[in-house]
């Protein structure tokens, strides 16, 4: 591989940011539109999804391995061409069961070969996510990362709105051309899995070679396997021994509890029939609004996030970006009472602003929960315990999400009106422990 010691952030982290976030928008949440366009039911598809989930979870039990063998760098380029693999995969044995067949439960047995990729593929996505956060924080000083996180959230969210809206929007049109769902799929996820091996390519060549980008505790060809050992259990009692820990996991499980029950639901959300209290949009009309309009709102929310978190610091600004989250709350519990008319010019203005202010929401409340975990997980083992980070984040994720389906359609009556009030009361929980973590933070951390 060609190597840089230098090279402007501008050339690898949108590129990074959006690789690490297109597995993982495609595992967790494209896959629900997936799953549910095959003919499963909300309840089911958010349970295989959130299943799907868990290698994010627990990928803290292997995170050490990426600090103590080899570098940040070549993890990073080794589980983005295995992703490749994985989504190739993934398009090879997706099976081509009807509805029929997924309502009689035939998908636990023909989806059994598929789920097996889904999972390998989510596995390498979940190491390539914690090199990658650990590699941007050993390419960039303090400030630098305070002034990027916000490009990095933005990239990150721009594969959210690709997954939510031009994967959606290629499976729709394909659809529509073939007239066979599971088709479509195959060759947008043979897509993805072309784009990853290309995007390999160019960090093999670009990313840069940060001087302390070193296995933890020297050359690992020399270490015994007692060495690796001491050092594997070592990130994770040094971890649990940092001040204040259990008001830090509090804050990581609890900090994005409404937004994990949202991103289940929204698409299904705009994709149900009138009659069922959606939208009744086309799967290429959500695709259209995520792929345009959501980009407008995730770019200037990001942007914005982390200009104000590079002045002022994270405990200035987390506040206004904790109560900034609950507007995708917001914007859907308008939409849902509204129902606007999507093939009138009012309706889309409505569907449109109300998309605008969901991903504004999210780009300019997020800064904050990724700057509180970069801030939590500095020291020697910032790689696992970023990782640490990120697995409580995966959890606090997962278990809402898992429910959210179970909870819409067996407790709040399957009223989406009912659904996303319930969930901007959950914000309640957001603002408490912003509240208990906010005297704790350094208040120059992150400004210049």
């Amino acid at each position: 591989m060609k190597t840089n010691t230098k090279t402007s952030p501008w050339n690898w982290i949108p590129t990074l940011y959006f690789a690490q976030g297109i597995p993982f928008i495609f595992i967790n949440m494209v896959t629900m539109v997936l799953f549910t366009q095959l003919g499963m039911s909300e309840t089911d598809a958010a349970l295989y999804t959130g299943w799907l989930y868990l290698p994010w979870v627990i990928k803290p039990f292997w995170g050490p391995i990426v600090d103590i063998i080899r570098t940040k760098r070549w993890w990073t380029v080794m589980m983005q061409i295995c992703v490749a693999i994985g989504l190739a995969a993934i398009a090879f044995t997706l099976p081509l069961p009807n509805k029929e067949e997924i309502a009689a439960g035939v998908p636990v047995s023909s989806f059994s070969i598929c789920l097996f990729f889904y999972f390998i593929t989510a596995f390498c996505s979940a190491t390539h996510d914690i090199a990658s956060d650990g590699f941007y924080m050993l390419a960039l000083d303090t400030r630098e990362q305070s002034m990027f996180v916000g490009i990095r959230s933005t990239f990150y969210r721009c594969a959210n709105v690709f997954g939510q809206g031009g994967l959606v929007i290629i499976a729709g049109y394909l659809t529509e051309k073939t007239g066979n769902v599971a088709y479509a799929w195959k060759f947008t996820v043979a897509g993805c899995a072309a784009f990853f091996g290309l995007v390999s390519l160019w960090h093999a060549f670009i990313l840069p070679v940060p001087a302390s980008d070193k296995a933890v505790g020297g050359n690992a060809e020399k270490k015994t396997v007692g060495d690796i050992l001491k050092e594997f259990s070592g990130s994770f009692v040094t971890f649990f021994q940092k001040k204040h820990v259990i008001l830090a996991i509090l804050f990581m499980l609890l900090y994005r509890l409404p937004e994990a029950q949202v991103v289940k639901l929204c698409q299904p959300f705009l994709l149900a029939s009138r009659e069922s209290g959606g939208l009744g949009m086309t799967q290429t009309e959500v695709g259209l609004a995520y792929g345009t309009f959501a980009i407008i709102g995730l770019t200037l929310g990001g942007i914005i996030g982390g200009i104000c978190a590079s002045n002022g610091g994270l405990r200035k600004w987390i506040w206004p970006m904790a109560l900034a989250t609950s507007l995708n709350c917001v914007a859907y519990i308008i939409l849902s009472q509204v129902q606007p008319d999507y093939t009138t010019v009012a309706g889309k203005a409505i569907t449109f602003s109300a998309i605008i202010l969901e991903q504004f929401a999210y780009g300019f409340g997020f800064t904050a929960f990724m700057l509180f975990m970069m801030y939590f997980a500095d020291g020697p083992y910032k790689t696992s315990h970023y990782a640490i980070c990120t697995a409580f984040m995966a959890l606090g994720m997962m278990l809402p999400g898992m429910a959210a389906g179970f909870i819409k359609e067996q407790i709040l009556g399957n009223s989406y009106q009912m659904f996303f009030i319930w969930v901007l009361g959950c914000n309640l929980a957001t603002w408490l422990v912003t509240f208990l973590v906010r005297p704790h933070i350094d208040p120059e951390y992150g400004s210049k």
